[in-house]
């Protein structure tokens, strides 16, 4: 499992990435709807780099949630 960070922003919504997959992002209204949006993009990060046989990244801390 890797670890995600997770805030909200000044207009409200919420951001989410996983600093241990660079690039791997995203939003919600809601904290619970950007904690899904990214386990999703997460999935489907992992999954590519699993596919084109890339090293997978070490697990990393859990800062905000």
């Amino acid at each position: 499992m890797f670890a995600g960070e997770v805030e909200q922003e000044e207009d409200g919504r919420w951001s989410a990435d996983v600093p241990t997959l660079p690039g791997c992002a995203a939003w919600g209204y809601t904290k619970e709807e950007a904690l899904e949006a990214l386990k999703e993009g997460a999935h489907a990060y992992l999954e590519v780099m699993m596919e084109n046989d890339d090293p997978l990244p070490q697990e990393g801390e859990v800062k905000t949630l």
